[in-house]
């Protein structure tokens, strides 16, 4: 009776092991989606502070133009229009056609001001043209950093045997910062 006592133990502590590696695995396995969820939810925190950036020097840009370009209401109109979408986006895809707008407006803006040589030459102008390639500039950075981290994330989610840890506790995929064709490259903002 004691080889069979001694064996009996040796099986129920192997699968008491057996039992802790998975359930160890499984925590370190969660731990690990989660992390990298939250780091999607930071990246795409990081450009919600970028788009609000530009979004906050678009008036000081406008009340410089209109000084100048009294008459291209229209303009003033559709950035005000898109500024206001992009303060009530509450999701990716929300901002991101929001951002889309206010790239198209801007660029129409842009295009109005080569009409004013005075304009171009006015340092408040200047400065704010400077502040607004340097915010462009890191918009794109940080929507390639963020479609990194939903990549990376993504892919989690889907390899085999995390994807059993994802599926049990409802990770569900994130969506890419895409944008239009030709959005991934900040506008020419030079006069």
């Amino acid at each position: 009776m004691k080889n069979s006592t001694k064996i009996l133990f040796g099986v129920i502590g192997g699968i008491v092991a057996l039992a802790l590696i998975v359930v160890m695995w499984g925590i370190s396995t969660y731990n690990s989606i989660v992390r990298t969820e939250t780091n999607v939810e930071e990246k795409a925190s990081t450009i919600r502070v970028d788009l609000q950036r530009r979004s906050d020097l678009i008036p000081n840009l406008v009340a410089t133009v209109r000084g100048y370009a009294e008459h291209e209401q229209e303009i003033f109109t559709e950035l005000a229009d898109a500024r206001a979408r992009l303060a009530g986006a509450t999701t990716i895809e929300e901002q991101e056609a929001a951002n889309q707008e206010i790239s198209s407006a801007l660029s129409r803006l842009l295009v109005i001001v080569e009409n004013y040589p005075d304009l171009k030459a006015n340092q408040n102008f200047i400065n704010l043209q400077t502040q607004l390639e340097g915010t462009e500039n890191r918009i794109r950075i940080s929507r390639i950093d963020y479609n990194k981290a939903v990549r990376e994330y993504n892919l989690k989610l889907r390899r085999f045997p995390s994807s059993v840890i994802a599926g049990m506790f409802g990770f569900e995929k994130a969506d890419l910062f895409e944008g239009e064709e030709g959005i991934d490259e900040a506008p020419d903002v030079s006069f």
